[in-house]
């Protein structure tokens, strides 16, 4: 069963979906996808389609990717997305799935998971450094062992994996999941409202 704050979420997330839509017009569209590419200096987000639009439960699948420059109105501009290649962390069918900025497509790489812990919340030892005050670092990447450790807050897990000797050599954004973004647009590929959805405390008064 749906507990108390998950609901919430979904309520609080609609909300944000129809506050998009309509505070700028009538005729805005909606996008919503995960970021696999920013650019800083040509104010440009990359993202991969959320077919799902459930912030919950996303399905990344959508190619290809679809590509807007940022609001023109700083006001209208959230913070700035932080790109992942990682689309999904299946432990139970052992994959990973990623775009790949290679052949810019989705892959679905298998993995032979070495350790598995949760559910691990975002202040637990393991991930949250209480002396600094700030999360530790996440992918980790040993190439010794030539193994991925991910953590992901939405699933409460923290797995340590390795992959096909091919892939183990991609950078380091592969393994990481790109920020949950939300934008409206009228004219394709110009956003008039962009929120960073991942850097959004919809709770917070």
């Amino acid at each position: 069963m749906m507990n108390i704050k998950h609901i919430l979420f979904a309520v609080a997330a609609t909300s944000l979906a129809m506050t998009l839509v309509g505070c700028k017009d009538d005729f805005s569209k909606v996008e919503q996808g995960r970021t696999i590419a920013f650019n800083k200096d040509t104010r440009e987000v990359t993202l991969i389609h959320d077919s799902a639009m459930d912030t919950l439960k996303p399905v990344y699948d959508v190619l290809p990717p679809s590509v807007f420059k940022m609001p023109t109105d700083p006001m209208e501009t959230g913070p700035d997305p932080k790109a992942g290649q990682r689309m999904k962390l299946d432990t139970d069918k052992k994959i990973i799935v990623i775009f790949d900025t290679k052949t810019q497509k989705l892959v679905d790489i298998p993995i032979t998971i070495v350790d598995l812990q949760t559910p691990i919340d975002k202040e637990h030892p393991l991930v949250y450094d209480k002396a600094e005050k700030k999360a530790k670092k996440f992918p980790a990447i040993d190439k010794e062992k030539k193994t991925i450790t991910i953590y992901s807050g939405r699933q409460k897990m923290l797995c340590t994996f390795s992959v096909p000797d091919q892939y183990f050599g991609y950078p380091e954004s592969t393994w990481d999941a790109g920020d949950e973004v939300r934008l409206t647009y009228k004219t394709a590929g110009q956003s008039l409202r962009f929120m960073n959805v991942s850097k959004t405390d919809i709770f917070k008064k």
